[in-house]
């Protein structure tokens, strides 16, 4: 497996001579570690504009990513004509209008996940992006890993027979810190996203979700501080797919973790997979027979173990080259359409938390 499979898509290739002029909407962490250096990784990518809330952040990352102009007001960023391309890198309540704005005016757009705040802003987000005929993608970072893509592969070549079960697992720590988001928004997207991208459309969704009040540790410091935080600690989804394929997904930011953060595991008739799920500094595939207990190693191209998020990279540079060609790569690439479809599952756990029935026993 190459580099290319990544980076280019079957069919029309990439103009060699344009370059795509992007703006940032966003200042946070997750801009300076993912959009920015990823986009900028692109030798026909330009990030020219950057727009947030906060001066000095601004400015600081204007300065180290060498970015011309600088916005606090996104809708002058997007009202530019000498732009392509937007990605968005805020809060989920902002995405819906920031993706407005950007399409209304001609551009590309990249958001982060999860798509919207609510089903229905991800459905209005479908309908104009759609109105828009340009390119929409969704960060679904989880597609553009090595071992990810190797595993899908493998199942499609039916190495591990029909498959019937895939299940997923995210722990962390998390807790600790002061975070605003719940795990079911933050990891939950992610984990539909991948079943959905190994066996298509899910048929139905239930699961839970639980908030469990207690200490949070500043690690700068090492103080225990009581949180009023209410997000959701922990969340748990089981879901069918068309296709036959039941699955379950389970994520705490209350647990430790144990040989990586997370992984999916696909269970076929004659075996197993398993890959890691990261950013890419841990990217890597078993198989297990049905004749055996012992997993082996499948071989990954070298890029897979060079310690570093590579992913976010091969995904940032995914969407220039979409807009390049002026259609995502159907093989890897998730558009709106994902985002909204992920957007109902969740929706679907949040209802069922509340509805699921326990029986006495």
């Amino acid at each position: 497996m190459s580099r290319r499979t990544f980076t280019s898509a079957k069919g029309s290739s990439p103009s060699q001579s344009k370059v795509l002029r992007i703006g940032v909407i966003g200042t946070g962490a997750f801009a300076e570690q993912c959009h920015l250096p990823g986009l900028q990784s692109h030798p026909q990518a330009k990030v020219v504009a950057i727009a947030g809330r906060r001066p000095e952040r601004l400015q600081s990352l204007a300065t180290q990513f060498n970015i011309p102009d600088v916005y606090t007001d996104y809708h002058e960023l997007c009202a530019r004509t000498d732009l392509d391309a937007i990605t968005i890198v805020t809060s989920n309540s902002e995405h819906a209008a920031q993706a407005t704005a950007g399409f209304a005016s001609g551009k590309h757009v990249f958001c982060e996940k999860p798509l919207a705040a609510s089903v229905t802003e991800a459905k209005e987000m479908v309908r104009t992006a759609e109105l828009s005929g340009k390119v929409h993608q969704v960060a679904f970072t989880y597609r553009y890993l090595y071992g990810l893509q190797e595993l899908r592969r493998r199942i499609q070549r039916g190495d591990i027979g029909a498959p019937y079960h895939v299940r997923a697992q995210h722990n962390s720590w998390d807790g600790l810190l002061f975070k605003s988001s719940g795990v079911l928004r933050d990891v939950g997207p992610h984990l539909f996203d991948l079943a959905r991208f190994l066996f298509g459309p899910l048929q139905s969704v239930t699961g839970l979700y639980r908030h469990l009040p207690h200490v949070h540790h500043d690690r700068k410091d090492d103080r225990a501080k009581s949180s009023a935080q209410t997000t959701d600690d922990m969340a748990t989804a089981w879901f069918t797919h068309k296709c036959g394929v039941q699955g379950q997904w389970f994520s705490s930011r209350v647990a430790p973790s144990y040989g990586g953060k997370a992984h999916i595991e696909v269970i076929g008739k004659e075996g197993a997979l398993r890959t890691t799920l990261s950013r890419g500094s841990i990217d890597t595939l078993q198989i297990v027979r049905s004749s055996s207990i012992q997993w082996e190693e499948v071989p990954l191209p070298v890029e897979a173990r060079n310690d570093s998020p590579s992913a976010l990279g091969i995904m940032m540079r995914s969407f220039v080259n979409a807009c390049l060609r002026g259609k995502l790569d159907p093989d890897i690439d998730a558009s709106f359409h994902d985002g909204l479809a992920v957007q109902l599952a969740i929706d679907a756990v949040e209802t069922a938390s509340a509805r699921l029935p326990w029986i006495p026993v």
